[in-house]
């Protein structure tokens, strides 16, 4: 058995349980109004997702239109996003990891660093206030529109040719996917910036895709069966984003496979400038909350 099909299998587990996880702490919570997302919710996933595997990036977009459309409550925001973009991840990891060809403990090393980060920061994170979240993300989504501004104009590095990293290099890629992974619990995504300490590593820039996106499979369970566990996110968006993001990401892979973001990426940072400064606003208008840590899930 090959560690490309070890490592896939372990996804798979890992999958199982969070999904177990997730529908047992559905159940228990019986909510009156019922489940089922409605036709904007789940069209956040499918639009999300499909440009998430294009490499625009999920996390960002989605809180935009969270806090546009008054969706969810600011302090659930980090735990619906990471609750509901979780299998549509899986999806893209699975696509990726089988197709792109990188060092096996340079995949594997990353991805077990940026899980123990996840799970460090989204303990953490679940247990904030509503103004700490506020500013919290309103800080990283403006780092997120800075990111997006810099891929628009190219000033990224161009990265190199290697597949693995060695010595220091390795030692530095663990680094810095366990801070990517602590911070993506709070909602910054991990995509950009893995592509940026990819290139910057001196590594093929083709090789961060099954690096990010398996980093993000792995974490994202884990985190989010943490914020699960506090009750800190919302079940229906996320349920919308989870049915809604799996076929965008099978269009965008199979169907569609590529196209001019130059536009797009644009718009989203007009976009995420806007909610973070509301983010923001919020934050320094209104008093804090404590948060939702021993309460069931909230179905809005």
């Amino acid at each position: 058995m090959t560690g490309k099909l070890i490592l896939l299998l372990a996804l798979v587990v890992l999958t199982v349980v969070f999904v177990a996880g997730w529908a047992l702490a559905v159940r228990r919570a019986r909510p009156a109004g019922g489940l089922w997302p409605g036709a904007l919710e789940l069209a956040v996933g499918l639009v999300t997702n499909f440009f998430d595997t294009l490499g625009i990036g999920s996390f960002a977009p989605t809180t935009s239109v969270f806090k546009l459309k008054r969706m969810v409550p600011d302090e659930r925001i980090p735990g619906t996003l990471n609750v509901g973009h979780t299998m549509p991840t899986v999806a893209q990891a699975l696509i990726f990891i089988t197709i792109v060809n990188v060092g096996m403990a340079t995949l594997v090393g990353l991805i077990v660093a940026s899980v123990a980060g996840a799970w460090l920061g989204a303990g953490i994170v679940a247990s904030w206030s509503r103004r700490k979240v506020q500013i919290g993300m309103g800080c990283t989504l403006l780092v997120a529109a800075t990111l997006f501004t810099l891929t628009n104009l190219d000033l990224f590095p161009g990265g190199g040719a290697a597949l693995s990293l060695h010595d220091a290099r390795f030692v530095a890629g663990l680094a810095g996917n366990f801070a990517l992974g602590a911070l993506m619990t709070l909602g910054i995504g991990l995509y950009a910036p893995c592509m940026i300490l990819v290139s910057l590593l001196g590594m093929d820039p083709r090789a961060a895709f099954p690096i990010m996106m398996g980093s993000c499979a792995f974490l994202m369970p884990v985190g989010s069966l943490r914020f699960i566990q506090k009750g800190s996110y919302s079940v229906r968006p996320a349920l919308g984003l989870a049915i809604g993001g799996v076929p965008g990401v099978l269009i965008a892979a199979f169907v569609v496979k590529s196209l001019s973001l130059t536009a797009v990426r644009w718009g989203v940072v007009l976009v995420v400038l806007y909610a973070a400064v509301a983010m923001l606003r919020s934050a320094l208008s209104g008093p804090g909350e404590p948060p939702p840590a021993s309460t069931p899930p909230a179905v809005p």
